[in-house]
């Protein structure tokens, strides 16, 4: 199929800000922030807390990535005013189904924003110190960094059963289609993680673990791909006859075009990707997307003096090589309406 920016500007910026946010709940829902808590007069405790300050920098980070992808989405739509009407069809589309995920999960977002927002009010978030919060944190923050997490799952998930649901097109109605989604916008995420937690003194502890995980990624999400483009590349050729139901009776073949110009479907569903170009592209995607990051993030925990702009530059050069891929996943998808054509 013919790949447009907007869908892939989507899929990567999206899945890597719910990615983002998808860590963040974790974070958020079992160690953040910390708190003890502190008498006053000795007859009242309240308690008193530390945050991170790199949580309301990932919150925005993963409010950009989300909101820039969806909106990119909308503009891809033929009607963008219109868009609004795909989320009544939440029954039989997963696109509509995405598009309600999507939306809920700011919900648990502007909350957790709002609550930092007030610590931020009352001096805390400026320097970092200790802040006494008249409202358990444990209250807000633990349910919802935990509804964070899950609504950003679910997205995706979506996101991927939207293509992973399309039996007309074999190479994406694949077992890996889903997994690799999950995994992509998970280790996407963990590169925005990475990046914003090296500068930050209160994030240190964390972030030897979190380096380890994003090499470990880097190769599962490769060892995914692989599998995945070994799978579609033992297709058999979609052909008239299968086309057609004709093959049981012998060789068929296209007599005549059915129109002398190019239409909508051959325009969108007939794009052909030269299988010698696809062989650089995945060499690309393996060594950008995953190959580089990795060595960086593991470089990143061997040398600490090049921990931020290690993983700045693995940020920057995964991103650009999940584009890549992102652009594969299209290019590479023949829909089987193009064996009418004889193609």
């Amino acid at each position: 199929m013919r790949p447009t920016f907007s869908i892939i500007a989507f899929t990567v910026l999206s899945g890597a800000g719910y990615g983002l946010w998808f860590l963040l709940g974790v974070g958020l829902a079992i160690a953040w922030p910390s708190c003890r808590l502190s008498g006053m007069g000795g007859a009242v405790d309240v308690p008193s807390c530390t945050f991170p300050a790199i949580v309301a920098a990932m919150l925005v980070a993963g409010f950009v990535f989300a909101s820039v992808g969806l909106l990119a989405s909308v503009a891809h739509l033929g009607q963008p005013q219109r868009a609004w009407r795909a989320l009544s069809q939440w029954r039989s589309s997963w696109l509509s189904r995405e598009g309600i995920a999507a939306l809920l999960t700011f919900v648990p977002a502007a909350v957790i924003a709002a609550y930092l927002a007030h610590w931020w009010w009352l001096g805390g978030a400026a320097t970092g110190r200790d802040t006494t919060i008249w409202l358990y944190p444990s209250a807000v923050l633990r349910p919802g960094g935990a509804l964070l997490a899950l609504g950003a799952a679910i997205t995706v998930a979506c996101t991927a059963n939207i293509y992973a649901s399309l039996k007309p097109v074999r190479a994406w109605n694949n077992r890996f289609v889903v997994r690799a989604y999950l995994w992509l916008a998970l280790y996407s995420g963990g590169l925005l993680f990475a990046a914003f937690a090296a500068p930050s003194p209160a994030a240190a502890d964390h972030v030897p673990a979190l380096l380890v995980a994003v090499a470990i990624l880097a190769a599962y999400c490769a060892l995914l791909k692989r599998l995945y483009w070994r799978d579609i590349d033992r297709l058999p050729q979609a052909d008239v006859g299968r086309a057609t139901g004709l093959d049981a009776l012998g060789t068929a073949r296209t007599f005549e075009q059915p129109h002398t110009e190019e239409n909508y479907l051959t325009h969108e569903m007939g794009f052909v990707l030269a299988r010698k170009h696809a062989r650089k592209l995945r060499a690309i995607t393996l060594v950008c997307a995953f190959a580089i990051p990795g060595l960086l993030s593991l470089l990143a925990l061997a040398l600490p003096v090049l921990r931020v702009p290690a993983t700045w530059f693995a940020l920057v050069i995964g991103l650009a090589g999940v584009f890549v891929e992102r652009w594969l996943f299209f290019a590479e998808a023949r829909h089987t309406v193009m064996a009418y054509y004889g193609r």
